[in-house]
Parts: structure tokens; sequence; C-alpha cells
């Protein structure tokens, strides 16, 4: 095992010694993926969440946080740092955002410090502005990307990312009870064209919509989690929330009820 140089001879902490080493560029990239309900995300996105700007006040949180790296970890080296850059990409098949921080110096030491410190710090900054409107929100998969420059020399991580679970493999269709057979009329539709309006989700309103999303928020149930316990593809779930799908199909919905313990219409806010 290679020696620790944050440890002396004794086994104690110490500042690494780099004054005999020459000042050269250097540059690395950190990434954290943070996950929010759809209507943090939705509030993030339109500029509506209740403590302003999200993302902006977000960056520069991350930007101030490699600044001041040195005097959040112990052992890490005061920097002049020449470049901090916060990225925000949306996630593709969950609410949320990977972030990424480009930090770069020419000193004695690397700035990987600065770099993951900043992600973090983005991260936690989304987290704070907000947890009022989703307390569950996670942070996960703060990781160096890439590092150049110095003695150790380049340092790539593999291309595989943390920032979206694998896209969901849809349920298989469950059988429907056996029935006398549809008389087809050619002259009218093809039966693929049958089949489409069968499995068409119902159309809904806003209201269901809205009233679907708070029914979340009350229940405290993660689109993924609940997708993953009702068996549905969570695609399906963030299309409805997101007003990209006009409705959930009724054997879809009626899983989500089951899994949550509640009739259909308690999840829509409809009274019987």
């Amino acid at each position: 095992m290679s020696k620790l140089t944050h440890l002396d001879d004794t086994g104690a902490a110490r500042m690494v010694d780099v004054s005999a080493k020459d000042a050269t560029a250097r540059e690395a990239v950190a990434e954290a993926i943070i996950v929010l309900s759809a209507q943090a995300f939705d509030a993030a996105n339109s500029g509506t969440a209740k403590k302003g700007d999200v993302l902006a006040t977000a960056r520069i949180a991350g930007i101030m946080a490699a600044k001041k790296t040195s005097e959040l970890i112990p052992l890490c080296h005061p920097l002049p740092i020449s470049k901090a850059e916060i990225h925000f990409v949306p996630l593709e098949t969950q609410p949320g955002y990977r972030i990424t921080a480009t930090v770069k110096t020419v000193s004695q030491t690397g700035v990987e410090m600065e770099a993951l410190t900043a992600a973090s710090v983005a991260a936690l900054t989304i987290y704070d502005m907000l947890k009022a409107v989703d307390k569950g929100a996670h942070i996960e998969g703060v990781r160096l990307i890439s590092k150049t420059g110095g003695k150790s020399g380049s340092y790539h991580a593999p291309r595989e990312s943390t920032q979206d679970a694998p896209k969901p493999t849809p349920a298989p269709r469950r059988s429907a009870p056996s029935a006398s057979p549809l008389k087809l009329n050619p002259k009218r539709a093809s039966p693929a064209a049958l089949m489409s309006e069968v499995s068409a989700p119902r159309p809904t309103t806003t209201l269901d919509r809205e009233a679907f999303r708070s029914f979340m928020v009350d229940h405290r149930l993660r689109a993924t989690d609940w997708a993953k316990k009702a068996d549905v593809p969570v695609s399906q779930l963030y299309a409805f929330l997101t007003g990209r799908a006009r409705g959930l199909p009724a054997d879809l919905a009626e899983r989500l009820a089951s899994a949550a313990g509640v009739r259909v219409d308690d999840m829509f806010g409809r009274k019987k």
C-alpha cells in the first residue's frame, strides 16, 4: 500500500510540503448528482422557487466554495484559483441535475478537492433553495471526473456515470381476461389502430395532474421508489407529471394506487 502523504512517520496528520515543487498548470473536473421531486424540479426550472433563482444561487455558491476549500478541509493548501466554473445539466430519466465543477490553477499542487467541494456545495445549495418543496431530495454520485497536471499525471474516471439509473425495463404486459372475439370492420380500422385506441391513456385535466402531484407530496412518495414498488416504468410516470403524456393508462394507475394503499380516485382528488 502506498504511503499516505498527509501522515508523517509517526502517523500524525500534516500539511504536505510542496515548496520544492514547480508551479504548473493544473485542472480538475468533479460532478455531483441531485435528484428532486417533479414539483421541486419544475420550481427550479421555472424560477418560481420562493427563495429565488435556484441555479444562479447554486452556481455562485459552488464558485465561492472552490475559493474557500482550504478553510473547510483542514490539510488542503490555499491555492490561487484561476478558474472556477459550474454547469447544470438536467438528468435524462428522472427530475434533477448533474452538476459539473471545473477548477484551474497554476500552482504546486492540484485542485481536485476544490472541484469536489464546489460540486458538493452547489448541490447542497440547490437542496437549501428547494427544501420547502422537497425535503426528500437527495445528493449522490459525488466524484472526480478528471484531473490534469502534476507529477501523478492525468486521470479520467470510467465513462459510466451515476447521474441516471439505467432506463427501466417496461413491465411485462399482463394478459387480459378472455372475452368474445371482436368483429372488425376492415373498412373502419386495422387491428393496430384499434390496439392504439385501447392502450391510449385516458385524457386528463391540469387539475388532475396538480392533484396527483399534491398527493405525492402529501404522502411523501418519490417517483422512482413508487414506480418500482408498483412495477410501473418510471419514464411513464414522469411523462405524466411533466405534461408530456396526457394521462396515465388505467392499468398503471391501478398499480400505483395499489402500491400506495389507496383508490385511483384518491390519487386524483376525485370524490365518489
